[in-house]
């Protein structure tokens, strides 16, 4: 663990209160441009914090500030996002020049990083105060940490600011979308540069083994492919950071410490991530190779069979699943919590709720005829800690999600951890005046991406309209209606297979607590972090311990 990584989490929670005085010192000063860029560049590392996110839409209306900067972007990071965005446009020249310049930055930072690793070094796992070590000892693991820092320049050149888990397969990624783009303009040298860069990194990947076949044959004649490399820097860097991992585990034996190498390239496995690009070719050509310019999909077998797991809680109650919703990775479930428990989130939930929370500011962000109210999991347990609702009540929100994780992790046979997006406690009430309609809310998953699905725990029956709705990809033809009642809770997969609405609600109040998931760790719920450490403060201060008995940390 470096020193920077072992401080993010406090870092994380001292830009939250800074946050808004960032902010405030310019709006006091009538600078708003200068406070909208204080907000866009929070927001930009916390794109779940609903009020910045609220303040933002405020003070682009207030200066008609369109262009916002943000001031803590890495430039190597919005190169390689610009190079990525001309690519998904088949803008392959521009992808090519960004992508490039997002290369020369990257190594350049790898410098600056290597540098900043010189010097003292603390790490929380050394106690020096009583440290006994020798003169060799000492300098020795001294040089360790040093060599640890530096081992872990690739993960923090893979990560953006304010954010904790880097981008997955970072830097083999650039080469990958490079092999493409050369040989779409026709520059097959270079594509079998960039092929050949990639497989340093994942020698056994089958598609760019047949990409890079495919470049030989079409250079047969004109060059010999034998005398095309693996670009200088990318050997240079790979060879440096295995000899890093090397020392670093015989030191580990040596000194008697414990030390595990991560997967820098790729946590999944090779290609098997929202950030990989599919990249197969045909054996029998007939324009030359068939890549995909799409990112590639959770395998299909994943997301259409996989389902029928356990429960994992005696009292909940199985009612439908996909085949008899009319479609594919659906499931509903009664008894997922008790009327009592409904009514406890109903009154914490007039508590907290702030108007639009979570949908941009708008209160009526998909029908006319109702507003939309609602607070994330860690605004409860803020509310909670200051004796605003009882912190019974607000711990209740985050262990019941808790719990509705485990299900659909356990339901869907899912092989690697769920991850929460976003956690929002909603109601939406029925004005007077207006005519009802529907609420398609299908567009609100781009917010999130990437996502794997969504859970929608419902707390109350006592309203008209509001049912849930299953379409076809006309919005139009329902497939599947359901009611919300206490304890009742629909959960799906976030692809195309499941477009869905809402029906307004005509009459009352509709509540319930919608739940976002991604497999991505990069897309964590910040906010779902914080709560995480807020729980651990209060089961290790006895405050109340939680009812369910739940472990409040995911796995990083």
């Amino acid at each position: 663990m470096t020193g920077c990584a072992a401080h993010a989490s406090l870092l994380v929670s001292v830009l939250i209160l800074l946050a808004g005085f960032v902010c405030w010192v310019p709006v006091q000063l009538n600078k708003l441009e200068e406070a909208a860029n204080a907000a866009h560049t929070f927001f930009m590392a916390n794109p779940e914090h609903m009020e910045i996110q609220q303040d933002l839409e405020n003070y682009k209306t207030t200066s008609g500030k369109v262009s916002l900067i943000d001031r803590e972007a890495r430039q190597h990071m919005e190169d390689y996002s610009a190079g990525v965005r001309h690519y998904d446009k088949e803008e392959y020249e521009l992808a090519i020049e960004f992508l490039e310049r997002a290369l020369k930055g990257y190594y350049s930072e790898d410098e600056d990083c290597q540098i900043m690793c010189e010097g003292p070094q603390r790490f929380e796992e050394h106690e020096y105060l009583d440290y006994k070590a020798g003169l060799y000892e000492a300098i020795a693991d001294h040089y360790m940490q040093v060599l640890a820092c530096k081992h872990d320049c690739v993960r923090e050149l893979a990560t953006r600011s304010g954010r904790i888990s880097p981008i997955e397969n970072f830097l083999p990624l650039h080469y990958d979308y490079l092999q493409f783009a050369y040989y779409r303009v026709g520059d097959y040298v270079k594509a079998l540069e960039c092929a050949k860069s990639y497989l340093l990194f994942h020698p056994d990947d089958e598609d760019v083994l047949e990409n890079a076949g495919y470049y030989e044959g079409l250079l047969e004649g004109t060059v010999d492919p034998a005398t095309i490399k693996p670009r200088k820097e990318a050997r240079t860097l790979l060879r440096r950071h295995k000899l890093e991992s090397h020392l670093l585990q015989v030191a580990a034996a040596g000194l008697g410490y414990a030390y595990t190498e991560p997967n820098y390239w790729n946590r999944y496995g090779v290609r098997q991530d929202e950030h990989s690009v599919p990249s197969s070719i045909s054996s029998e050509p007939e324009d030359g190779p068939r890549l995909s310019l799409t990112k590639k999909p959770m395998p299909k077998p994943d997301r259409e069979l996989k389902e029928g797991g356990p429960l994992l809680y005696s009292d909940v109650k199985f009612v439908y699943n996909s085949q008899q919703l009319n479609g594919t990775q659906r499931v509903l479930l009664d008894n997922v919590i008790s009327e009592e428990q409904c009514r406890e989130l109903h009154r914490v939930a007039r508590g907290i709720m702030l108007a639009g929370d979570g949908y941009r500011g708008k209160t009526s962000p998909h029908t006319p005829n109702e507003r939309f109210e609602g607070a994330t999991v860690l605004k409860a347990l803020k509310y909670g800690y200051e004796g605003r609702v009882p912190l019974k009540s607000a711990r209740l929100f985050y262990d019941i999600s808790e719990k509705a994780r485990r299900i659909v992790e356990s339901y869907f046979l899912l092989n690697s951890t769920l991850y929460f997006s976003y956690t929002h406690l909603v109601c939406r009430t029925a004005l007077s005046g207006e005519e009802p309609g529907l609420a398609l809310e299908q567009g609100g998953w781009e917010r999130f991406s990437p996502p794997w699905g969504v859970a929608l725990l419902y707390m109350n029956a006592d309203f008209e309209g509001g049912e849930f709705i299953f379409t076809e990809m006309d919005a139009k033809t329902v497939t599947a209606s359901i009611k919300p009642k206490c304890g009742r809770m629909i959960s799906f997969s976030s692809g195309g297979e499941n477009p869905h609405g809402v029906k307004a609600v005509t009459k009352g109040q509709r509540c319930a607590v919608a739940l976002w998931f991604t497999l991505d760790p990069l897309y964590r719920e910040l906010e779902r972090i914080q709560a995480d450490e807020v729980i651990a403060m209060l089961d290790q201060e006895h405050l109340g311990p939680s009812e369910m008995n739940i472990n409040p940390k995911d796995e990083l």
